[in-house]
């Protein structure tokens, strides 16, 4: 279980979120919404123990999110890809740094997963913005971690790389995964897995 109590953060003298509340519960998901400047990447950033809150407290599974790194994985709304590597050594580099250990099969069946078998040998600048966010999905699917946190992860999708990531978060919500968006866009998530929360 993932559990924020009264948390609160500010940007300079401007309070973005004050003794904010929320609990996600194993195999749910919580969009944030917000407009520009509300906070959304801040909450995420304090949830996964990168930013400290003003005040209040973040837990997952009854620890400390900073203590949790290593059951949390973070996908910013940059890609963070390197131009001069392949899609194939980029995912690796960004697996191994997220700690995970990868096979040969086990990048195949990632890059497979989000349609991108075919530019596994390419150099990451010849990608379009699209296929660099596939590139991150590909990375999600080989980290199985308790949290997932995910910032804008539909910037820049087609229809189609939008059907994989509702798919690869259905994946992670059934296996007892926690999924937390932040998000502009509406997401199709299994609404029985998923709740809301809009920072004003």
């Amino acid at each position: 279980m993932l559990e924020a109590i009264d948390i609160t953060a500010r940007r300079g003298t401007a309070v973005l979120f004050n003794r904010l509340r929320l609990r996600v519960e194993a195999g749910r998901a919580l969009l944030v919404t917000g407009r520009n400047g509300s906070g959304k990447t801040t909450l995420l950033r304090v949830l996964a123990g990168l930013t400290q809150p003003d005040d209040g407290a973040v837990t997952l599974n009854g620890s400390a999110t900073g203590a949790m790194r290593a059951h949390i994985a973070f996908a910013g709304h940059a890609a963070a890809l390197k131009d001069e590597l392949t899609v194939e050594e980029n995912l690796r580099a960004l697996a191994e740094l997220g700690g995970e250990p990868v096979t040969h099969d086990a990048l195949s069946s990632a890059l497979g997963t989000v349609d991108l078998a075919g530019q596994r040998e390419l150099p990451a600048r010849t990608l379009s913005a699209g296929q660099r966010r596939r590139v991150t999905l590909a990375r999600l699917a080989l980290l199985p971690r308790a949290l997932w946190l995910l910032d804008e992860p539909a910037t820049a999708l087609d229809t189609t790389g939008i059907g994989v990531l509702a798919e690869l978060v259905t994946q992670r919500l059934r296996a007892g995964g926690i999924v937390v968006a932040a998000t502009h866009q509406p997401l199709e998530w299994p609404p029985d897995r998923a709740d809301s929360l809009a920072l004003s």
